[in-house]
């Protein structure tokens, strides 16, 4: 961004349109997205924007963004951590010996219930 900015200081430099420094770096917190604001916010309150060089500001928005990105990584590397393994279940089914019990099952409790009716002896 910053070589774009300058190109575009240069082109308009040789059209006789020149930027005084304070000019130049309010341009450059102006254009920053929301997601810098807190930064652009605090150079602001900390600093004073008619004598703070264009180099400073740089170095000051590199580093910003260099910790940015090195948090945006640690995150990633949580997320990688925190997968989740999930095994399927299978069941296997053998239809006639399921059958088998099922019938045993039914007639024992028949069995047990006329048992019941008579006395249970």
């Amino acid at each position: 961004m910053f070589t774009r900015f300058t190109n575009i200081i240069n082109a308009l430099q040789s059209l006789n349109k020149v930027y005084s420094n304070s000019e130049m770096v309010r341009k450059i917190l102006r254009c920053l997205p929301r997601t810098w604001m807190p930064k652009v916010t605090a150079i602001k309150e900390a600093k004073n924007l008619n004598i703070l060089p264009l180099e400073d500001l740089l170095g000051s928005l590199m580093t910003h963004e260099l910790s940015m990105q090195t948090k945006d990584d640690d995150e990633e590397k949580e997320k990688k951590k925190k997968k989740v393994v999930a095994l399927k279940s299978s069941t296997i089914e053998d239809s006639d010996d399921d059958d088998e019990l099922a019938l045993i099952t039914r007639k024992f409790k028949k069995f047990l219930a006329s048992k019941k009716k008579f006395g249970g002896k």
